[in-house]
């Protein structure tokens, strides 16, 4: 397990730190003053995919080759959300859920229902003079631009809103890394506290885990999380990881151990898990994995 500063919503890289599946004392309500951008129905989903394929990026009429500019029909401006970072369009759904990559306008929602429990990464900027829930949505903030700013085709994290209907629920990480070569996906996620003990927490992986098994080809997925979080454990369990190990870190002023789980594609594919899961726009973004059209 590596500790890593910048990882999204500046969770422990590759850890569930927060239960995710349990319950727990305290926690936000998940609820506000605030507007935060709403789930796409299913239907637009199902069809999400058909319209992208639709876009065509070409040079405008009479272009000498001294400018790189491209226009746009109406129709291929209508067809597709994000021509240039096509992540922004894939959806994930579960029976209860939609997931969908985090967006810079999801973040100041995203700080505010940070439940107390989550346990950011230790290694991530502090700013003194700043309140601590300041430096905690500051350390939401940063971690996301870093994700995004840094992808690459082998080195990526991709972190995903998770809402409820129209409420923002918690996120859901999945991360590779020299994933070309090694073909293994990591994860982590965080639960807003009223949301636990309904399962949730074993759809938002399941959607995770059918995106990295059955989109991208993952051989193996990997995640840890403390000993004595024992809602992400199970959930991990749950879905047929089996133990891969155990590592001690410094965690807090102490030092406490790391369960460390794997799945294989093998026990994916027979767990018939990725049953219910609907994963959409997914193929304008395979060229940002590393893998051919």
């Amino acid at each position: 397990m590596t500790v890593d500063a910048g990882s999204p919503a500046g969770m422990v890289a590759g850890s569930s730190v927060a239960p995710a599946g349990g319950s727990s004392a305290g926690g936000s309500s998940g609820k506000g003053d605030f507007s935060w951008p709403k789930p796409p129905p299913r239907a637009w989903m199902r069809n999400c995919q058909a319209r992208q394929r639709a876009l065509a990026i070409r040079p405008p009429a009479g272009n000498n080759g001294d400018q790189r500019s491209v226009e746009f029909s109406d129709h291929e401006v209508n067809a597709v959300t994000h021509p240039y970072w096509p992540l922004f369009d894939l959806l994930l759904g579960t029976p209860d859920l939609t997931l969908r990559p985090l967006r810079e306008a999801d973040l100041v929602r995203l700080a505010a229902i940070q439940p107390p429990d989550l346990e950011l990464d230790p290694g991530a900027t502090r700013f003194d003079g700043m309140p601590e829930p300041v430096n905690r949505g500051l350390v939401a903030f940063q971690g996301y631009w870093k994700a995004y700013g840094t992808w690459s085709p082998a080195s990526w994290a991709l972190p995903f809103a998770v809402y409820h209907g129209d409420d923002l629920i918690g996120t859901q990480t999945l991360e590779g890394e020299d994933f070309p070569r090694l073909r293994e996906a990591d994860s982590a996620s965080f639960l807003v506290t009223e949301m636990r003990g309904r399962g949730f927490g074993k759809q938002m992986r399941r959607a995770v885990l059918a995106l990295a098994f059955d989109a991208l080809g993952a051989e193996r997925a990997i995640t840890s999380a403390w000993h004595d979080n024992g809602a992400s454990l199970g959930v991990s369990r749950a879905l047929g990881y089996a133990p891969n190990g155990e590592s001690r870190h410094a965690r807090g002023e102490r030092v406490d151990r790391m369960v460390h789980l794997a799945l294989s594609r093998d026990e994916w594919l027979a767990s018939g898990h990725s049953a219910g899961v609907e994963i959409d726009g997914f193929d304008p973004c395979r060229p940002l994995f590393g893998l051919e059209g």
